[in-house]
């Protein structure tokens, strides 16, 4: 086994350092930092995976709302035009969406309702939860008292909330892969740091030597390097592959 530490291509350029210095907290649930050239990048976000619903009755209309998880525009559309067709019936199916990570496109549509009493308020719950890669659709069932604008305003923005709250949100942030190579005598060392650093083993794989799947989060890439090399004398083999989100937790 190679005692140099190797690093692959690395597709998502960052300065941990930069980024670390110029980070904030956007919305509840989101870290914004830059690449030290101004342009805005993320490294965390908020999302839903699951699909979610549910419903209030308000003066007898009935509101019911769905959420899924959404990357384009195509599937939010496609998830929109679901609904539709669920509930034929309804007079209103009223949505909103924001999808991609970089540059979100933010979409709303009132469906008849009068201006900014549904979709706004719709895009408004995505928004301030910190939500990414999330489209919401709400159906509204008219029960023959007209609510009024606050009224709907209302009755838009707590159905988004309550099928949000159903679907639960979870956090992705972006990690590099790497693949660790020890040998056994290593391994305690390395199984320690990872743990210390609450770093999760994916996979392992028991040979002639021992390959361990982990996945860093990239402010932490470099100091974590930095430890195994030590701890092993420059024993282990750290393989890094590009970056990708992944889901770490809930909220």
């Amino acid at each position: 086994m190679s005692k140099a530490n190797i690093t692959k291509g690395i597709g998502v350029a960052f300065i941990p350092e930069i980024c670390y210095d110029n980070a904030e907290y956007i919305g509840k649930q989101t870290l914004k930092c830059t690449d030290g050239r101004g342009k805005e990048m993320l490294k965390e976000y908020a999302t839903i995976l699951d699909l979610g619903t549910d419903e209030i009755i308000e003066k007898k209309s009935r509101f019911i709302g769905y959420v899924c998880h959404a990357e384009t525009e195509e599937e939010a559309e496609l998830f929109v035009s679901e609904i539709r067709k669920k509930h034929y019936d309804a007079r209103h199916n009223c949505y909103a969406y924001s999808v991609g990570i970089e540059q979100p496109v933010l979409r709303f549509s009132d469906d008849g309702e009068p201006g900014g009493t549904a979709g706004k308020p719709i895009l408004e719950v995505i928004t301030g939860n910190g939500l990414y890669n999330v489209c919401i659709v709400v159906t509204r069932y008219f029960g023959g008292t007209l609510l009024g604008t606050g009224g709907l305003v209302r009755a838009y923005t707590d159905a988004a909330r309550m099928c949000v709250k159903a679907a639960a949100i979870v956090k992705k942030r972006m990690v590099m892969p790497v693949t660790l190579t020890t040998n056994y005598t290593d391994l305690g060392k390395i199984q320690y740091i990872l743990g210390n650093e609450g770093v999760l083993i994916k996979d392992s794989q028991y040979g002639e030597e021992v390959v361990l799947k982990v996945e860093i989060f990239v402010d932490d890439v470099e100091r974590i390097n930095k430890a195994l090399t030590e701890a092993t004398a420059a024993r282990i083999l750290f393989e890094q592959e590009s970056a990708v989100f992944s889901v770490y937790g809930g909220v």
